[in-house]
């Protein structure tokens, strides 16, 4: 899966507010959410940052000035709009329990999660560390995923139920990956500077997983539940076990992240 062009995600965006309609239709009791949350925003960024600043705000924080951070950086990286689109695809086509496009958009906090690092990673690059930490926090009280703003996120990202995720300071995700809940990218000790993994495209880690230290998790590889790795991974590689060993490297499937096989 690629990103959007201008076309699909204007595509995608009235099928969004289609679906909308039609749940407003069908639950009278939630047709003041779903209007305030997304038929009343003549654009998906509007929208996606009246829905975050909603979720993140707090007694300290301000929805109102949230939104306006969140708009800001939206409308300042456009990339951040077109991967958020992809990882609606990403949901709607591997999570059997999506059923629309609109689900993992209003309910499902690893989507939320995901877009909420999104721009905190943009306001680490603005130099903005101090409000950027502050949000990596509410974000991670608020959707149970803790993901240190520095984190580089490609594209096409699901992180499935979202619960207990830990995704560490210089960790790199590539393209197209699939975690699900409870899966820790995180360090191996002490050391500073570059100590979290590399993940390429196409990868699935699965529940409960830990993968430490600076290593590569090479392209569509595939991490069985409750593995810890310690160690390089090759492309099409599975592996599984404490530590974790590689038991094939036959291509059984081209993308593991996208059939979402939990098998070994």
């Amino acid at each position: 899966m690629n990103p959007l062009n201008t076309v699909q995600a204007d595509s995608l965006w009235q099928t969004i507010r289609r679906e909308i309609e039609t749940a407003v239709n069908s639950e009278a009791i939630l047709a003041s959410f779903l209007h305030l949350t997304v038929l009343r925003h003549k654009s998906f960024a509007h929208m996606l940052a009246f829905h975050l600043s909603s979720k993140m705000s707090s007694a300290v924080m301000d929805a109102r000035a949230l939104y306006e951070i969140y708009l800001e950086a939206l409308h300042q990286d456009p990339s951040i709009i077109s991967a958020a689109l992809a990882d609606i695809v990403a949901y709607y086509q591997r999570d059997p329990a999506c059923e629309s496009y609109s689900l993992p958009l209003l309910y499902y906090k690893g989507f939320h999660a995901i877009q909420t690092h999104r721009i905190n990673h943009w306001l680490w690059q603005q130099q903005r560390h101090t409000l950027a930490y502050f949000l990596q926090n509410r974000a991670s009280e608020v959707f149970g995923v803790d993901i240190h703003p520095a984190a580089v996120l490609g594209y096409g990202i699901m992180i499935d139920h979202g619960t207990g995720v830990v995704i560490g300071e210089t960790a790199v995700l590539g393209n197209n990956i699939s975690l699900l809940h409870g899966v820790t990218l995180g360090g191996s000790g002490k050391q500073s500077g570059d100590r979290h993994p590399k993940i390429s495209d196409g990868v699935m880690i699965g529940a409960n997983a830990s993968v430490l230290g600076n290593i590569h998790i090479q392209t569509c590889a595939k991490i069985g539940a409750g593995s810890v790795v310690v160690e390089d991974v090759p492309e099409y590689a599975t592996v599984v076990g404490v530590p974790a060993k590689v038991i094939s490297t036959a291509v059984k499937c081209k993308t593991p992240a996208q059939e979402m096989d939990q098998r070994i």
